[in-house]
């Protein structure tokens, strides 16, 4: 018996999400760095413009994330976790960064985002497979700085599609912010990252004739409700196996598929 191609497309977008929200409740990473290459790969099946293709996967990634993130802030609030004002003083150069890398992102070829992207992949299965955290070395910096350092977390998170944790917190930990606050307000910060990211990734698209059916801008709607649904339904297991599985294992494994995928990215 044939089966509708569509039906399989949306259970794969499906599981998808499914596999993120496990990954995320249980290693404590964000979406993005799984959903964007896995997102690539579908919408090539499916036959999208090779121009857009990863512009939709990074815009589609960054939507699945607004709600996401909500989830993920308000936990860490509840516990007392996340830090406000720096939250506060981070979120201009966000919006502000989220609005260039928006731009920038449009004014790239889909294959050039594809290869930043393998890189970071790569850097990022580094950082989790030799469990590197850079050490404090300095304060906060001043309004100034924080406007600035918003903004490069903010544009790099757009070009990316991810929430930002991968910057965030690394940034937190070299300026002597406790771990456990680095990644709650790491969290809170990838709610304005990722709105101000789809908001923009929406007006930068808008006009493009290659859009597929049911897009908005670059955000693929069909993809980022299923993979939304999904993912926020199997977070909380992935944080109850957190607690039973052997989580430094599972992260070095991890980093390898991760470097796998970054080098199948490259190439």
């Amino acid at each position: 018996m044939d089966v509708d191609p569509l039906l399989l497309t949306v259970i794969a977008y499906i599981i998808l999400g499914a596999v993120a929200g496990v990954i995320g409740g249980l290693l404590g990473l964000g979406g993005g760095i799984i959903i964007v290459p896995a997102l690539l790969y579908l919408f090539i099946q499916q036959g999208f413009s090779a121009e857009i293709q990863m512009h939709l996967a990074v815009a589609t990634s960054l939507a699945t994330i607004i709600f996401t993130s909500i989830s993920s802030a308000w936990a860490h609030h509840r516990h007392g976790a996340v830090y406000w004002r720096i939250v506060a003083f981070l979120v201009p150069g966000i919006i502000t960064g989220c609005i260039l890398g928006a731009i920038i992102a449009n004014h790239l070829r889909s294959e050039s985002l594809r290869i930043t992207f393998g890189v970071f992949e790569l850097l990022v299965a580094m950082q989790i497979g030799f469990g590197i955290k850079p050490p404090g070395q300095r304060d906060l910096p001043g309004n100034a700085g924080m406007v600035l350092a918003g903004g490069g977390i903010g544009t790099l998170s757009t070009i990316l599609g991810i929430g930002g944790g991968t910057l965030t917190v690394p940034f937190l930990l070299w300026c002597n912010v406790n771990i456990r606050n680095a990644v709650a307000t790491s969290a809170a910060c990838g709610l304005p990252i990722a709105v101000a990211g789809t908001l923009s990734f929406i007006v930068t698209g808008w006009n493009n004739t290659a859009l597929p059916a049911g897009s908005t801008g670059y955000i693929y709607w069909p993809a980022a409700l299923a993979i939304l649904v999904a993912s926020i339904m199997t977070a909380p297991l992935g944080a109850r196996l957190a607690h039973i599985l052997p989580v430094t294992v599972l992260k070095r494994i991890f980093a390898l598929v991760l470097a796998i995928v970054g080098i199948r990215m490259l190439v």
